[in-house]
């Protein structure tokens, strides 16, 4: 097998944990292609997938515009390590899109520009404390990688060795959705706290919507205590509305990091906000960042043949089919008596098993039936349906989706529920 192989070379066989199947139990599945909304794995079995490469490939696998300008950019060079003309195309487009985004570095993951946000708000603003919340992961920089303790207010500890105690101590973490226990944060550490970083739509404990009123209570607080709000749109970015969780619910963050989509789904990453503030990025300020392949042609090829084709008729789609897909599944969990509770937001959506809606915290989430999803993602897999291979993790919908696919979907979901 494959992985007997991988685990030979490679730490548990995989590059990234969550490809391990330990959610779910089992082997993971190698795949060798995709085509539209299908994969084959290494077997040449196939399937539809709702992972999506964790949410990038919003236009389906091999699409033609996109795959059309890697191999124009691949014909010209891989990368310079230089300035590049389409480098500035692709900053152009982000910020005429993303409302909050004046000026925007290029950076090669996720994980890049959130660290890289943390980093510029305390240069920013003089102060060390980072507020974080619970179920919200930002990429394994050391300063996001805490939990909280037995208190709202607990400075945080580490989640993973190597992560210092001193580094983890300058990070609050508090519940998702609880305004409350953000205002008892600011009012514990006044002028002290740097930034507040979140999802606005959390992506990796299930897709959990804000709660109405929550990121504008989080906004004002922020705003008043001099703190930077970072949004973390690196799953959101250009997939819940054309100018991301921030257009979509009209709330403006100082910075915003943003991955994935503006890769096409090669690796890339990127961070934006106010002019002020990101002018105090290197070489214009002091705060240090950079990046040997940062910019990268061929991604940023990808990335702008991605974005010119999501135009308001995409996003329509999404969120028709991915009311219509939600809907259907909680039907057929009557259906067969299992209680789902389901949150969607455009194009992003979890299934939570034995539980009661509505999901708005981690601890809900840490509280369904994982193992009935792990049976219900291997009976999906049995039947043709990829699923994300976590019970914390998202499912995706693209354009890719049509009515056929969905209809397939759902047939495999009637004969995997009646059978778990």
């Amino acid at each position: 097998m494959l992985i007997d192989r991988a685990r030979r070379t490679i730490p548990g066989g995989v590059n990234s944990p969550v490809r391990a199947f330990k959610g779910v139990g089992g082997d993971p599945v190698f795949f060798k292609s995709g085509d539209g909304a299908w994969l084959e794995d290494a077997d040449g079995n196939r399937c539809i997938d709702y992972v999506c490469s964790w949410g990038p490939v919003m236009l389906g696998h091999r699409n033609a515009k996109v795959v059309a300008a890697i191999k124009a950019q691949a014909d010209l060079a891989l990368g310079f390590g230089a300035p590049t003309e389409l480098e500035i195309d692709l900053a152009e487009r982000i910020v005429s899109m993303v409302p909050s985004v004046e000026k925007v570095r290029l950076m090669n993951s996720g994980t890049e520009a959130t660290m890289t946000a943390v980093r510029l708000a305390r240069g920013f603003t003089g102060r060390d404390l980072i507020v974080k919340f619970e179920g919200c992961y930002h990429g394994h920089s050391d300063a996001l990688l805490t939990k909280a303790g037995s208190g709202l207010l607990t400075l945080g500890i580490p989640n993973s060795p190597g992560v210092p105690q001193a580094v983890a101590a300058q990070t609050l973490t508090l519940p998702f959705n609880d305004a409350e226990a953000v205002r008892k944060a600011y009012a514990a550490y006044p002028q002290r706290i740097a930034g507040l970083i979140l999802e606005p739509v959390a992506g990796n404990m299930g897709c959990i919507p804000p709660q109405p009123g929550f990121l504008e209570t989080v906004r004002q607080i922020t705003q008043a205590d001099g703190s930077l709000l970072i949004f973390d749109e690196v799953m959101t970015g250009f997939r819940v509305a054309r100018g991301g969780a921030q257009a979509r619910y009209g709330v403006m963050p100082d910075l915003t990091t943003l991955g994935k989509i503006i890769g096409g789904g090669l690796p890339v990453g990127a961070l934006g906000g106010r002019r002020e503030v990101m002018d105090r990025l290197a070489p214009e300020g002091d705060v240090y960042q950079a990046g040997t392949l940062s910019g990268n042609p061929l991604a940023v090829a990808a990335g702008i043949a991605t974005l010119d084709a999501l135009d308001e008729e995409v996003y329509a789609s999404l969120a028709v089919n991915t009311d219509l897909i939600t809907r259907e599944l909680q039907a057929l969990g009557r259906k067969h008596g299992r209680r789902i509770a389901i949150n969607q937001v455009c194009g992003m959506f979890s299934l939570f098993f034995d539980a009661a809606a509505p999901i708005t915290a981690f601890e809900q989430v840490a509280n369904a039936n994982s193992d009935a999803y792990a049976r219900f993602f291997h009976a999906m897999l049995q039947r043709g349906v990829y699923l994300a291979p976590s019970a914390f993790e998202v499912g995706f919908i693209g354009v890719q989706h049509t009515q056929d696919i969905i209809d397939a979907t759902l047939a495999a979901a009637d004969g995997a529920l009646a059978a778990i």
